[in-house]
């Protein structure tokens, strides 16, 4: 497995205690600090793998809880709404989702999420938010439905920050 944030020398065979090379690989820097984060975050190797393929620009929702747990949801446009209505391009079908729950927005880079109004609310990691814009690993609540935002591993070295929220 490659990863940008791997260096040349990242990977190595080791050695066993009987002095034969093994086949198992040992991983150093910030790549390891990640897929660790991953795995403990519950991470399949499916979905590592489709994050890892993210282009620049994009990132994915992943369902954690809901009546769809794992669904994907690939944010990939300026605009994009969640929602119950089923022209929604994320499609949530729960009576606690508004027809027009949140927007996710893409400018270069970052992406925001902002309510629409709801009646149940939006939530970014446990808060309340009118608008905010999405940390790597940040979980969105959108009425029932749990979802974790992968942003693309090109794009990680983008700090974020809060635009507003109560």
């Amino acid at each position: 497995m490659t990863h940008p944030d791997a260096a040349a020398d990242s990977s190595r065979p080791n050695e066993g205690s009987d002095g034969q090379e093994s086949s198992t690989m040992s991983f150093t820097g910030d790549f390891s600090a990640q897929l660790a984060a991953l795995i403990a975050g519950g991470v399949s190797k499916e979905e590592m793998d489709s994050i890892s393929a993210l282009p620049s620009g994009s990132a994915l929702l992943i369902v954690r809880r809901g009546s769809n747990v794992g669904a994907r949801f690939l944010l990939d446009t300026d605009s994009q709404v969640a929602g119950r209505h089923p022209n929604a391009e994320i499609f949530l079908d729960d009576v606690t989702v508004s027809r027009r729950h949140a927007e996710f927005t893409r400018n270069g880079r970052r992406f925001t999420m902002r309510d629409l109004g709801s009646l149940n609310g939006t939530y970014y990691n446990g808060e309340r938010i009118d608008q905010v814009e999405l940390v790597n690993g940040g979980e969105v609540q959108v009425g029932k439905f749990r979802l974790t935002f992968y942003s693309s591993p090109l794009d990680t070295s983008v700090a974020p920050a809060t635009l507003s929220g109560e």
